[in-house]
């Protein structure tokens, strides 16, 4: 494998999680700059890989339009609330009427999302656990990309938060790890990735994540992990709220 400049690198191997592996936008101390471009391009890079578009279609579109309207949505880790802002359109091109919301307890990353606010969503700089304790609930929680950012020791924890808020379901999407997921996404980023956190964090991101059965086993018999889309993951769980 080479590097962007021809430069032959390391084989990475993609047997087993990266645990130990942080995003450079994960630091406190990173470039401000350069974060601000990486939230700002999510916008176009969600829209091409994160799925969300055929999850909306699949599974989410008809259930809103079931449900008593103006139905709750909730996004746990929202960013720079692209994917928010996205279904959003979505359900309103739909007619569907829906009161979306996102959290995110970055400050860096809601000031991005609150400059985007619009009627019927709304940006919060929290958590979910937050939320919880507040006794707020939602129709539907979701997130993506979050779920290989945590801990094995967190993840448990915050799958259980989200489905104690969601009366109905609960959707986290997330990558599926794996050397063709890894080899596209190291050619394809690179024309969007200057100036931006894009290519090294997108890299560990894959990385880190799990793939299908790894998820199962770590979520346990409560989710069920289907793929939605080519190198995707969607682990659905029942609301308790």
């Amino acid at each position: 494998m080479m590097n962007a400049s021809g430069i032959p690198q390391p084989r990475v191997d993609l047997s087993r999680r990266e645990r130990s592996l942080r995003e450079l936008m994960d630091d406190p101390d990173c470039d401000p700059q350069r974060l601000h471009a990486t939230l700002r391009r999510f916008d176009l890079v969600n829209r091409l890989v994160s799925g969300w578009g055929t999850v909306y279609r699949t599974r989410l579109r008809s259930l809103l339009a079931e449900l008593p309207q103006p139905a709750r949505v909730l996004d746990i880790g929202s960013g720079g609330g692209d994917v928010v802002l996205r279904l959003a359109k979505l359900a309103e091109r739909d007619g569907i009427e829906v009161q979306w919301a996102g959290v995110d307890p970055d400050p860096r990353a809601h000031r991005l999302a609150q400059d985007r606010q619009r009627p019927g969503v709304r940006f919060l700089c929290t958590d979910a656990e937050t939320l919880l304790d507040r006794g707020e609930t939602f129709d539907i929680v979701l997130s993506n990309h979050v779920l290989h950012h945590l801990d094995d020791g967190d993840l448990p924890s915050f799958a259980d938060t989200s489905r104690r808020l969601a009366h109905h379901v609960v959707y986290h999407g997330d990558i599926a790890r794996g050397r063709l997921a890894y080899g596209l996404f190291a050619a394809g980023i690179t024309p969007l990735a200057p100036g931006t956190f894009l290519r090294t964090d997108g890299l560990r991101s894959i990385r880190r994540s799990y793939r299908r059965a790894e998820l199962a086993a770590a979520l346990g018999p409560e989710w069920e992990i289907e793929a939605p889309a080519p190198f995707r993951l969607l682990a659905r769980g029942g609301g308790l709220a």
